[in-house]
């Protein structure tokens, strides 16, 4: 694991006191962000978000499965996340690692709780047949903020896939039936400062972090607490405000990105 040097966090902290950030940054300002879709081209669906130099690729794809028992007429959505070695020198190589497993999770919670895949129209047979979408997410690059740079690729390639039915000889190819989406945004604290869209120094000091999805109204439609640090109920209410805000400017780069 990376060690963040004693001056560094210092130097971090005092900027952060004063409401300033080592890139110049608002403390609730997001780096620029750039996402491009259809990138792969023997996916259902495939994106790659940059946020600063964090860049997540992910694809999706399908096959035709059965369904859970509890829900006999609803398709299966299975998330997975792939911290390659290349993307930092604190990934490994193997089995998925916890850090591995929760950005999975934060992004499948960011999808499945807001039900933007509509996955009662994806049911083939009843208690027989359904899609199942499989989202693979792949860190390319590791420089702070994968919550909101892997929901942001997994949403663009979603919203560009098409059902592969011609392939299982069940009808035609069509654009997989979606809501609209929700938009992850993540903050951080450390020395009692909230920052939004951390940096990856400024991740590795952090005391908390909360990601929050908002939808286009900006109602909340998933949460997700991480690290053993704390917010106050005011910390939270202004992170969700933030949230809002910025989800409503990245909502726009999201559509721009798949041509609504």
């Amino acid at each position: 694991m990376t060690i963040t040097p004693v001056i560094k966090r210092d130097y971090l902290s005092k900027l952060a006191e004063k409401g300033k950030r080592a890139d110049g940054r608002k403390l609730n300002e997001f780096r620029d962000i750039s996402i491009e879709t259809n990138i792969i081209s023997k996916a259902e669906g495939s994106a790659r978000c940059k946020i600063g130099n964090t860049q997540v690729v992910v694809g999706i794809k399908m096959d035709v499965g059965e369904p859970y028992p509890d829900s006999p007429e609803s398709a299966v959505m299975t998330t997975a996340a792939e911290l390659i070695p290349l993307a930092s020198p604190d990934f490994e190589s193997g089995p998925p690692r916890e850090d591995a497993i929760e950005l999975a999770r934060v992004v499948d919670r960011g999808i499945r709780e807001s039900e933007v895949i509509e996955l009662d129209k994806l049911c083939i047979e009843p208690n027989e047949k359904v899609w199942v979408v499989f989202i693979d997410i792949h860190v390319i690059d590791y420089d702070g903020n994968l919550f909101d740079a892997a929901s942001l690729a997994a949403l663009a390639a979603l919203l560009t896939s098409k059902v592969p039915a011609s392939r299982f000889e069940i009808g035609e190819d069509h654009p997989l039936p979606m809501k609209e989406p929700p938009v992850s945004c993540t903050s951080v604290k450390f020395n009692n400062v909230i920052v939004t869209d951390a940096s990856l120094d400024e991740e590795l000091i952090a005391e908390a972090r909360l990601t929050v999805a908002t939808d286009e109204k900006g109602d909340i439609r998933a949460m997700q607490k991480g690290l053993n640090g704390s917010f106050t109920v005011e910390e939270i209410k202004k992170v969700i405000n933030d949230s809002i805000d910025n989800g409503k400017k990245i909502r726009q780069k999201l559509y721009k990105s798949v041509g609504k």
